[in-house]
């Protein structure tokens, strides 16, 4: 039986457990650190990904490889008779019968190891997030709450490389000089939505859960309204942008601002039926994409206007180097035209675009989670 209790002790003074600093991020950092490295690793090789990618598409070399051996093809022909196989593969196509007839087999090959190199730079990313997500799951590392996000760029990268067997399968096909291009936008799309989300996750893992909580509810939604449509709309540009590099209308109408002495293209709508002009016909997708390019200087102009008002010093800074960026984007967009995207210049515009949706996304990412800034700052 207890003791009787003096009448001046307070009821449940004993009992009750002093408060916890930080209890908020309590076991929430273990891990971070290394997760924040791994995905900076793999935002490293998705742009060199994506920079490969388009460089096999500007060298036409994505059908040298006719057939999806994820296993298999991880080695390339190792002997002349194997080689041979791989060429007489090739020799079957379209393209070949009807643009590389010339072709010979040490021209084969320079194509052909841009698509394999291509294909194992993929298949590395692949095993680069397995060993870091599952080393992380066995050593308890996993940063609580992020297992699901780091599945989900597995499962985007897995489905990207389904996807871009779809792509090279459709290049195949009786009548075919190319991918369709449709499908190269959609594999390109992936891509960067595999990037953005990277990109997103390093912002979020720099900061404490409990620093960005409390951020949170300082947000300039203003500017996090303005950055998410500047976002989407650049989204859209670099999608048009495939359907541009898809058709090789890039290297057509090399004047500007018109086109071909006027303001639309000549025959815009000759293809039938109607639909088939946006994907196929070269003056229509790249006069839409120039307008969109427009459309979005316009927005950042906006943008930067709106920054202008934002009490915080950070968020504005953020807008005017992602508006910056676009600016340059659309200067390299127009030289790119005018000079009929040799390979330099267009792999430099490609590479525009990745820094674009970066910083676009560093500025939401600053408007949603505002640091702290003393009153004389403001």
């Amino acid at each position: 039986m207890s003791g009787q209790r003096s009448i001046f002790e307070e009821v449940g003074e004993a009992q009750k457990p002093a408060a916890t600093p930080g209890a908020l991020s309590a076991g929430r950092g273990r891990g971070r650190g290394f997760a924040r490295g791994w995905l900076v690793l793999l935002f490293v090789m998705v742009v060199a990904m994506i920079m490969v990618g388009g460089l096999t598409r500007l060298t036409d070399s994505g059908l040298s490889i006719t057939e999806w051996a994820p296993i298999s093809g991880a080695l390339p022909p190792m002997t002349e008779a194997d080689w041979q196989t791989e060429f007489a593969a090739y020799q079957q196509t379209d393209e070949f019968r009807l643009q590389n007839s010339a072709m010979t087999l040490q021209d084969f090959k320079g194509i052909y190891w841009w698509e394999w190199g291509h294909r194992q730079l993929g298949r590395t990313i692949g095993l680069v997030w397995a060993l870091g997500f599952f080393f992380m799951l066995a050593s308890r590392r996993m940063p609580r709450g992020w297992a699901g996000r780091f599945l989900l760029i597995g499962a985007l990268g897995g489905l990207q490389g389904a996807i871009g067997w779809w792509m090279v399968y459709s290049g195949l096909q009786t009548g075919m000089l190319d991918v369709a291009s449709y499908r190269l936008a959609t594999h390109l799309g992936i891509a960067f939505l595999i990037l953005s989300l990277i990109a997103w996750y390093v912002q979020r893992l720099r900061r404490d859960e409990a620093e960005l909580l409390q951020a949170r509810r300082g947000a300039d939604r203003r500017m996090k309204g303005m950055t998410t449509g500047l976002l989407h709309l650049a989204f859209v540009q670099i999608l048009l942008g495939a359907l541009v590099a898809g058709i090789d209308a890039g290297r057509l109408f090399p004047d500007w601002p018109l086109m071909s002495g006027g303001f639309f293209p000549p025959a815009m709508w000759q293809i039938e039926p109607l639909w088939r002009n946006f994907f196929e016909n070269a003056g229509t997708v790249q006069f839409i994409h120039r307008i969109v390019g427009y459309l979005l200087v316009l927005m950042a102009i906006g943008v930067l206007i709106a920054a202008r008002k934002s009490s915080y010093r950070s968020v504005k800074g953020a807008a005017q180097v992602a508006a910056g960026m676009i600016f340059l984007q659309a200067v390299l967009g127009i030289v790119t035209v005018m000079q009929s995207s040799p390979l330099h210049i267009a792999i430099i515009h490609q590479l525009g675009a990745v820094a674009t949706i970066v910083l676009i996304l560093r500025a939401r990412f600053t408007a949603m989670y505002p640091p702290m800034q003393s009153v004389r700052g403001a």
